[in-house]
C-alpha cells in the first residue's frame, strides 16, 4: 500500500490525492486536505478507463464517415441524422451492456433501455450533427453518467481535434490528461460569450438573451458542445443556449463543475432529466448571478 491516505467512513470506502471512490449520493471529508470527497461504488480511475474506451470507440466509427459521402436523414423533429451518428451510438450501448448490464442507457438515437436503474448513461453519439455534415470539426460525443438523475460524470470527446475533456464531481475536470479549470471571470462586461445559435431562442428568450448581449464586451455564434469544454478550460466565460435535451447538456454538467464553473437552467436550478433544455454555463457564481438577472428581465445597471 503507498503513502495515501486510506480509511472507511459509513462503510465506504476512500483514498486521498491518487484517487478516491466516487459514489455520489454522500459525501465524506478528507482529513488530510480538507476536500469535500464523494462516496461511491465505482473509483474514478475505474469510469475514467471506461469512459476512454467509449470515446475510443466512438471516434474509430465517426473516423470512417467523417469528410465521407453519406446519406442524410430527417428525423420525426426535421433534425438530421446519419448512418455514423446511429453507429456510434450503437457501438457505445455494446460495451455500456457488456460491463454494466444492469445500468440504464439513454440515447438521442435509440432512447432508453433499462428504465428505472439507479445509473444511467446519457449518450450523444454526434452532437452538432449539422457541424458533422458540412465537415466543420466542431462536432463532438456527449457521455455522461447518471446517479439517480443527476449528472455526475461526464466526457466532452472532440474526435476531429483529438481533444477529450473528462470530469466528476469532486475529482477535477482534465483535458487528455491535464486538469483544466474555469476563467473565474466575474463580470458580464469583461467576458467572452459564446451560443450555438440565436434560432434556439424563443421569442421571449430572444428579448433576455439580447439584453445580456448588449452587456457583454465580445460574443460569438456557433461551437455546440466544444463551447462548453472551452469554457471548462478558461478560453470562454458564458455559454447560454436553450431547447436542448438531456442528451445535449448532462455530459456537460460534471465537465464545467468539475473545473470550477457554474451550469443551471435558466432559474438557477440544477440540470437533469426532468430539465426542460435551457442552459446556463458561467465561469463564475458572481458572473451567473448577473447572467440570470438579465436573461429573466432586470437590466442589472
Amino acid at each position: 500500500m503507498d503513502s495515501t491516505r486510506y480509511g472507511i467512513i459509513d462503510n465506504h470506502f476512500y483514498r486521498g490525492e491518487a484517487g478516491f471512490q466516487i459514489s455520489f449520493t454522500e459525501v465524506l471529508s478528507n482529513e488530510t486536505t480538507g476536500r469535500l470527497l464523494p462516496s461511491t461504488t465505482y473509483s474514478f480511475r475505474q469510469l475514467e478507463g471506461f469512459a476512454n474506451q467509449l470515446a475510443d470507440a466512438s471516434r474509430a466509427v465517426i473516423a470512417r464517415y467523417f469528410r465521407q459521402s453519406f446519406s442524410i436523414d430527417a428525423k420525426g423533429d426535421e433534425t438530421p441524422v446519419t448512418v455514423a451518428d446511429r453507429e456510434t451510438e450503437r457501438a457505445l450501448r455494446s460495451l455500456i451492456g457488456e460491463r454494466f448490464p444492469d445500468h440504464g442507457i439513454f440515447g438521442e438515437e435509440f432512447g432508453e433501455e433499462n428504465a428505472g436503474s439507479r445509473f444511467t448513461w446519457v449518450l450523444d453519439p454526434i452532437d452538432g450533427t449539422r457541424s458533422f455534415i458540412t465537415g466543420t470539426p466542431t462536432f463532438g460525443t456527449l457521455i455522461s453518467l447518471m446517479e439517480d438523475g443527476v449528472p455526475v460524470f461526464g466526457v466532452i470527446d472532440m474526435p476531429a481535434m483529438g481533444e477529450r475533456w473528462i470530469g466528476a464531481r469532486q475529482a477535477g475536470a482534465f483535458v487528455n490528461g491535464a486538469e483544466c479549470a474555469v476563467s473565474r471571470c466575474d463580470a458580464i462586461d469583461g467576458c467572452r460569450m459564446v451560443s450555438t445559435s440565436p434560432d434556439m431562442f424563443s421569442e421571449w428568450q430572444l428579448s433576455g438573451f439580447k439584453r445580456l448581449l448588449g452587456k457583454t464586451s465580445f460574443y460569438r455564434y456557433g461551437g455546440d458542445c466544444y463551447n462548453y469544454a472551452l469554457l471548462a478550460s478558461g478560453y470562454v466565460d458564458l455559454v447560454v443556449e436553450s431547447d436542448l435535451q438531456p442528451y445535449d447538456f448532462c455530459a456537460l454538467v460534471p465537465v464545467v463543475e468539475a473545473a470550477g464553473g457554474v451550469i443551471t437552467d435558466w432559474q438557477g436550478q440544477p440540470l437533469g432529466m426532468q430539465s426542460a433544455g435551457d442552459v446556463v454555463a458561467c465561469s463564475s457564481p458572481a458572473l451567473h448571478r448577473q447572467a440570470l438577472s438579465l436573461l429573466n428581465g432586470a437590466d442589472d445597471d
